[in-house]
């Protein structure tokens, strides 16, 4: 049977909604916070939460170096709104100290869409995902300012680039976890069931 092992990075950030949405598109889903449970998965989620703390939390629990190097190596990985800002190649503002994982060719803005009391929702075309429009909760949320010509832009709201995929790596501005619609995490399960190998199924 073809169930991947998808873990959501677990160091800061809607850890469990997330786990609860891989669960319901048929992934088995599990927590991952230390070097060695990378090797345990055949995808990633990067949460929502502030991703100057993930960065510096990833860094001190030794999961950075790793994590950059499985996704170099092409291991699916799925970013919302922080986890957007992880995986962008670079940061127009980043933070003091602030660092990425890097693997989409984007250039993300941090909080480009207001603050928290500014946070909202809207109907976004995700292409790729079938039936109506997602339901995209932006809070505090990046958009892209760019992408390279190996990027692909999935979704845009208002003129702005929302979601981006880039091989194994796909990304959003948005919070699909927070829905209860799990079209988009189904996207990114078919994503990680493309990728294995025959021998891991």
């Amino acid at each position: 049977m073809n169930t991947p092992v998808i873990g959501v990075l677990a160091l800061q950030g809607d850890v469990r909604e997330h786990l609860i949405a891989l669960a319901a598109a048929d992934a088995v889903a599990r927590p991952v916070r230390r070097p060695e449970e990378l090797a345990e998965i055949d995808g990633l989620v990067l949460p929502g939460g502030e991703s100057t703390t993930i960065s510096k939390l990833a860094v001190l629990f030794g999961v950075m170096d790793p994590l950059r190097a499985r996704v170099r190596d092409g291991l699916p990985v799925y970013g919302t709104c922080a986890g957007m800002i992880m995986l962008a190649d670079k940061i127009l503002d980043p933070r003091s100290g602030q660092e990425t994982i890097g693997g989409i060719d984007m250039i993300v803005r941090r909080n480009a869409f207001g603050r928290q009391n500014e946070s909202f929702e809207a109907a976004v075309h995700v292409e790729g995902v079938p039936g109506e429009p997602v339901e995209g909760v932006f809070i505090r949320a990046p958009w892209v300012e760019s992408v390279g010509a190996g990027a692909e832009v999935l979704a845009e709201h208002e003129g702005h680039i929302v979601a981006v995929r880039q091989g194994n790596a796909l990304a959003t501005s948005f919070h699909p976890e927070l829905t209860g619609d799990h079209r988009v995490h189904a996207l990114f399960v078919d994503m990680v069931r493309a990728n294995r190998t025959p021998e891991s199924l």
